[in-house]
């Protein structure tokens, strides 16, 4: 596949680089340069089109979509307890396997290339990220006070997981183990999650300091604040993708600052369940690789990984009272480089010999006239509308607007029908 005559963003550097041909070859950047010319390749046409690394939804939960606006309004334990976790008892392995499509069909059009996902069977999501061709990270949710199965059950089932689909769909699945929080676990299931990490991706996923009530109740019970708590555990020896973070510590971003610790900033999430507001700009300057991610369909309540840069964008600017807290090309580098280095995918940039996932936006748009600056264009008033193409893998899963791999008009279709009789049971 040739890219031709397209304007590139170095997130690295910070720059747009004008007219610039791309050569991807099996799933990898091949070439980059000007003229290229290849024989026995498929030409995309970059005219007036802006290409740069795919998004990585850091944090997420796709079966969730089917609960999009179902239950808003209410405090987060509230949330949880009296609307979401009864409903969710209700879900069967079919009805996430088609939230998790139509959530595949959101990110597509908005320019995700890969997600994290933490939810339950997920053996269904796994199947539905090799059909719709993305890249995706599979964590299952963990936690041993949530009702059964029995935690030794829960972890075996995780194993299972781990065994049968890392590395399928062409390697682009990704499994490890996600314990939900440190509030549904007891210390011992905990303990035995950091052992299985070790035997499976070597990562983990969790929430950590979403609410100050958490943190108040982890100081109250264990004596620390929880990613303290879980330094103790030898949690954070593994890479950490750590969900919220919303009321994490001077002290433990000093604490955390030289381990694979990666923060996931939920903006909509945060803002809309009044968790607070993420110290973005601390973690920054402590050193911290801070990813980005959209949380569920049911708190955010969509996965538009181009929404979420624009409010992370503007929402710490007034937090911080302080224009400049927070740049554009800060909150791109969170959502592609920043991610794929948590992940420990060969992804996040544009170049040779980089994988092939990229989102290529049309410039010929409202959003985008005049071209005065196209970082802060993405940023400030870029709209998923814009985003034309999306390559995984060196595989187009959209062209023009149109998805290559899913059918949108038959997953609305069933997942409206699989809510109705969910609100039925």
């Amino acid at each position: 596949m040739l890219i031709k005559n397209i304007s590139v963003l170095d997130v690295e550097n910070g720059k747009v680089i004008e007219g610039l041909d791309i050569y991807i070859k099996g799933n990898l950047i091949s070439d980059i340069g000007k003229d290229l010319h290849i024989d026995d390749s498929e030409v995309i046409d970059g005219k007036n089109k802006l290409a740069l690394p795919g998004f990585i939804n850091a944090h997420t939960h796709l079966g969730m979509s089917l609960l999009r606006n179902y239950a808003d309004d209410y405090k987060l334990k509230e949330w949880l307890e009296e609307k979401i976790w009864p409903i969710e008892a209700k879900l069967d392995p079919e009805d996430i396997y088609i939230g998790t499509l139509l959530s595949m069909v959101e990110m597509i059009k908005s320019g995700t290339t890969t997600f994290c996902d933490m939810y339950y069977e997920m053996e269904r999501v796994a199947e539905a990220t090799i059909e719709s061709g993305l890249r995706g990270m599979i964590t299952r949710g963990l936690g041993d006070l949530m009702g059964p199965p029995s935690p030794e059950e829960r972890l075996a089932g995780m194993k299972k997981l781990y065994d049968d689909y890392n590395g399928k769909g062409e390697g682009r699945l990704k499994v490890f183990p996600g314990p939900h929080a440190i509030y549904t676990s007891t210390d011992k299931f905990l303990k035995d999650t950091v052992k299985l990490a070790k035997e499976c991706g070597n990562r983990i996923h969790i929430h950590l300091s979403e609410t100050e009530s958490e943190v108040k109740d982890s100081l109250r019970d264990r004596g620390m604040t929880p990613i303290a708590f879980c330094d103790s555990l030898g949690l954070l020896d593994q890479p950490t993708i750590a969900a919220h973070c919303t009321h994490i510590t001077d002290e433990e971003i000093d604490l955390v600052k030289n381990k694979e610790f990666f923060p996931v900033y939920n903006p909509t999430s945060n803002l809309k369940l009044a968790s607070g507001f993420t110290p973005v700009k601390k973690m920054l300057d402590g050193g911290l690789k801070v990813c980005i991610g959209t949380d569920g369909d049911s708190s955010n309540n969509n996965l538009n990984m181009v929404e979420e840069i624009h409010i992370a964008s503007v929402v710490n600017k007034a937090v911080e009272k302080d224009a400049t807290a927070l740049k554009a090309i800060d909150v791109i580098k969170m959502a592609t480089i920043n991610g794929a280095r948590a992940f420990g995918i060969n992804a996040g940039e544009i170049k040779i010999g980089k994988l092939a996932d990229i989102t290529i936006f049309n410039l010929n748009s409202v959003n985008f006239t005049p071209r005065n600056n196209l970082i802060s264009a993405i940023c400030y008033s870029a709209s998923s509308e814009d985003v034309d193409t999306v390559i995984v893998d060196g595989r187009v899963l959209m062209r023009n607007r149109k998805l290559l791999t899913l059918n949108e008009e038959e997953i609305i279709k069933k997942a409206q029908e699989k809510m109705d009789a969910l609100l039925k049971r």
